[in-house]
């Protein structure tokens, strides 16, 4: 079977992967360097099993600028393009596939659409009956940055906005390249499957915002945040997983997919959606509050990547420490070897470590790497467990 994936960012390179093991793929991006990479058996995002995947798998996988060409007697097109959140439109732009779904379905009315970028609740409904076509479908991801590849060959859940036989032998082909093969799959109607994804992920962001606001809570009143974690994390039915404490949640998912679900509700009442959004806001305040109470000099932030094993610095929590510290008047400088600039908004980019140790009075870090050992008493920080 042939198929065509859209998109070379961790959705899409691990899909392009998984699937290339047994069946022909070929990966379309705007990029030329991302093409080239892959084509070199590189992978243009840091990922583990990616990276061993491409470098010593027999894989039937090339890539491509040609959408018309990639799409060319395919049987599935994957999209997999980026869905930002528009701040001006308070909803998910989803611009890009629009028109990748437009522009594959032109070059390939017989071909079926399957979207694995994150879209707002009722957005296959509405591009079906822009487009014509009920060849489009979608299916969720729920992928851990720096583990993509993992989490496809591992899936928690299958799950596709469709019940139609295309979408069942869609189903088929992830089961099929997994390792996993006793995955749960759920079929959903298209409205269903968006939401679930969306709820999801701002579950996931409430986890990370209640543990955070409890940690607040034992800062502020001079006690062990730690131990107030495990004891509560003691009872099975919270359990002692994603509960470490950070600058708050991050990364390309959770911050967009919360705030388009809190659109979603626009006509609906609620509380607790937007408490999430919120709560994330006043977790930067409170931490930047303590880190200027400190009366640093400069401020070092080490690492600008949401967590060990990725290279993803999109809408990462220090960010908007960062931001804060910047607005009170303190010089703020950066140690991020994989910055190519030497500013990062304006604060210079240090990529010599004991450099950036010596000038810094202060050490930000989202979450501790040996690294800091020698200058643990300058390090700020709020990983109590040493894990993401």
């Amino acid at each position: 079977m042939k198929i065509a994936v859209i998109g070379l960012g961790y959705v899409g390179m691990s899909n392009a992967v998984l699937l290339a093991q047994n069946h022909t793929v070929v990966a379309v991006d705007l990029m030329q360097d991302r093409v080239d990479l892959v084509n070199a058996r590189r992978s243009p995002i840091e990922d583990t099993e990616l990276e061993d995947y491409l470098a010593t798998r027999r894989l039937d996988l090339r890539a491509t600028t040609d959408l018309a060409e990639a799409v060319e007697g395919a049987d599935y097109a994957i999209v997999a393009t980026p869905t930002d959140y528009d701040p001006q439109e308070n909803f998910f732009n989803t611009r890009s596939v629009d028109a990748v779904a437009h522009q594959v379905l032109v070059a390939n009315p017989d071909i079926h659409v399957v979207v694995k970028s994150t879209i707002p609740v009722g957005y296959i409904k509405k591009t079906r009956a822009i487009l014509g076509s009920n060849r489009i479908m979608f299916s969720p991801e729920f992928l851990r940055e720096g583990r993509a590849l993992h989490d496809n060959l591992h899936p928690s859940r299958i799950i596709v906005g469709d019940t139609t036989p295309e979408a069942r032998r869609f189903a088929e082909l992830l089961v099929q390249c997994a390792i996993r093969k006793d995955a749960p799959v759920l079929f959903t109607h298209p409205d269903e499957a968006e939401a679930i994804k969306l709820f999801s992920n701002t579950y996931l962001a409430m986890r990370v915002a209640y543990f955070n606001e409890l940690d607040s809570y034992a800062m502020a009143g001079g006690m062990h945040a730690r131990q107030i974690i495990e004891g509560v994390s003691l009872d099975p039915r919270i359990g002692g997983h994603y509960n470490n404490p950070s600058f708050g949640y991050g990364g390309y998912c959770l911050p967009k997919d919360t705030k388009q679900l809190l659109a979603n509700y626009a006509t609906v009442p609620q509380n607790i959606m937007q408490a999430i959004v919120d709560a994330n806001r006043t977790r930067k305040d409170f931490l930047a509050d303590r880190i200027v109470a400190m009366q640093p000099g400069v401020v070092g932030i080490h690492r600008l990547v949401m967590k060990a094993g990725s290279d993803n610095f999109r809408q990462s929590s220090v960010q908007g420490i960062m931001k804060r510290i910047k607005a009170k008047g303190i010089t703020v400088v950066v140690y991020e070897p994989e910055l190519p600039d030497d500013l990062f908004f304006g604060s210079v980019v240090v990529r010599d470590l004991a450099a950036f140790k010596a000038q810094s009075d202060v050490i930000v870090a989202n979450r501790v790497t040996a690294d800091l050992a020698d200058v643990c008493a300058r390090v700020f920080t709020r990983d109590l467990f040493g894990e993401d």
